[in-house]
């Protein structure tokens, strides 16, 4: 499996590196990509991240799973008119959309929780479009749809994503490793 983790400028640094580190430490073949037309993307809080790529330079036929962090990036993330017409297409193919914090706004928006369970950053859950919104969930899966509600829940997102591409047993693992269980 080979992942996409999103980057605008204004991403939450712990929703996405906490993701990436935990799917890394999976093997579970993660590309970071800015969406900013330069390789170099600032965080929420000015640390300055280097993707690994750029999204022109992307062939979305060769991943199988969609991120998006969230944070006020999620405003350049909703704006990219490129990036929302793969998010659509993905969830038509069936193939895995996961995001968290304000960025399942982004999906409610182009209708892809339309009748499915999803969860938010406080605040966001009008933007859900047609979702059934969960006040008490970390993490939620419906479809192939995965969303998560922020920074707190990150790793309990990441550890979800492990568990649908390789397997519980793995995010086992981890935990011990990690020193979580």
């Amino acid at each position: 499996m080979k992942v996409l983790l999103h980057l605008a400028d204004g991403f939450e640094e712990i929703e996405a590196l906490s993701t990436l580190d935990i799917l890394r430490r999976a093997d579970i073949d993660t590309t970071t990509v800015s969406i900013m037309g330069r390789i170099e993307v600032k965080s929420s809080r000015g640390v300055i991240i280097q993707a690994d790529k750029v999204f022109s330079d992307i062939n979305y036929q060769e991943f199988d799973m969609i991120i998006l962090p969230g944070g006020p990036g999620t405003t350049l993330l909703d704006q990219h008119e490129e990036l929302k017409s793969h998010l659509k297409n993905y969830d038509a193919e069936g193939k895995w959309i996961a995001a968290l914090c304000a960025a399942p706004s982004v999906l409610g928006k182009l209708n892809l929780l339309n009748g499915k369970n999803a969860v938010c950053y406080p605040g966001y859950e009008n933007d859900l479009l047609g979702a059934k919104v969960s006040l008490n969930e970390k993490v939620v899966v419906d479809g192939n749809i995965i969303t998560s509600r922020g920074p707190g829940t990150s790793f309990d997102f990441a550890f979800k994503i492990v568990e649908v591409l390789k397997g519980s047993v793995l995010v086992d693992e981890l935990k011990v490793k990690m020193l979580m269980s």
